[in-house]
């Protein structure tokens, strides 16, 4: 049961991470980030259990299958996905969080011959774009993102944004959680775009959200000043945002109109012109 229920999990993952993902068949059968990590639980187990060449050499095949390389002794948490996946190494000590993705070209490797730990660890819902390397026994905080073909050397803290060669933190701590929020409920996830970086379209992306957020917070007041003055701005429903929570907490007032609104409308619309 516990088989079929991670599988499950990193079958929705996809979907949730892949706007090109179309059927579950699809990605069972042509996401090769899929059959590494589905193969790589194979072998980590082979490996617990002391069956240390046969994990070695069904990783190598899977390797060879899929050009994505996982040692077997590697721990890898939850709805793990690997997007497109060619090139990504993953070395024999290092340990993933759940709800982490990785991208084409990513190395968790080590920077020491010594025995015992020597690759990174990564906590949860961690993002690392393509041709990241991130290389040591330390820790990348939860929610941190890497920006691709960023070379990181030593510990990112949490909600952190790191970009560069060496590694930077250009964003630290919780950032903008407003627009983050925005940008996550429309299925945005801009791991590498921050206001501090010289990306003109990172900017402005940045900028878009935050008008978003301002724009719906005024429509909001407008139409509830309206109806206290005892006019009815009529049906203003909105596509949903997947039933943001943001949006509820910061302005309770709903967008439908009560029963009855366009007959309203239409009236104080005629009203209105008699007046004029």
């Amino acid at each position: 049961m516990a088989f079929w229920q991670r599988l499950r999990e990193d079958i929705t993952c996809v979907f949730d991470r892949d706007p090109a993902a179309r059927t579950v068949f699809e990605i069972l059968t042509a996401y090769p980030g899929i059959h590494a990590v589905l193969f790589h639980r194979v072998n980590h187990r082979l490996w617990n259990l002391g069956l240390k060449w046969p994990a070695r050499f069904l990783s190598a095949i899977v390797r060879w299958l899929t050009g994505i390389e996982i040692h077997p002794g590697a721990r890898i948490g939850r709805r793990f996905f690997i997007d497109h996946g060619m090139g990504v190494v993953i070395g024999e000590t290092a340990e993933i969080g759940d709800d982490c993705t990785l991208y084409q070209g990513v190395t968790l490797g080590g920077t020491s011959w010594n025995k015992g730990k020597r690759h990174p660890t990564l906590g949860n819902n961690v993002v690392i774009g393509a041709g990241a390397k991130v290389l040591g026994p330390f820790k990348v905080g939860d929610n941190a993102r890497i920006g691709s073909n960023s070379v990181v050397v030593k510990e990112v803290p949490a909600n952190a944004t790191v970009v560069g060669v060496p590694g930077r933190v250009v964003e630290a701590g919780g950032g903008n959680d407003v627009r983050r929020e925005i940008a996550r409920k429309l299925g945005f996830n801009a791991y590498g775009a921050t206001p501090d970086m010289p990306d003109p379209e990172a900017h402005a992306i940045n900028q878009m959200l935050d008008h978003i957020h301002a724009l719906d917070r005024t429509v909001r007041q407008l139409c509830q000043t309206l109806r206290e003055a005892g006019i009815e701005p009529g049906e203003l429903r909105l596509p949903d945002l997947n039933g943001c929570e943001l949006h509820s907490a910061a302005c309770p007032q709903d967008w439908s109109a009560p029963d009855g609104a366009s007959q309203n409308a239409a009236s104080a619309d005629r009203k209105t012109q008699a007046s004029v």
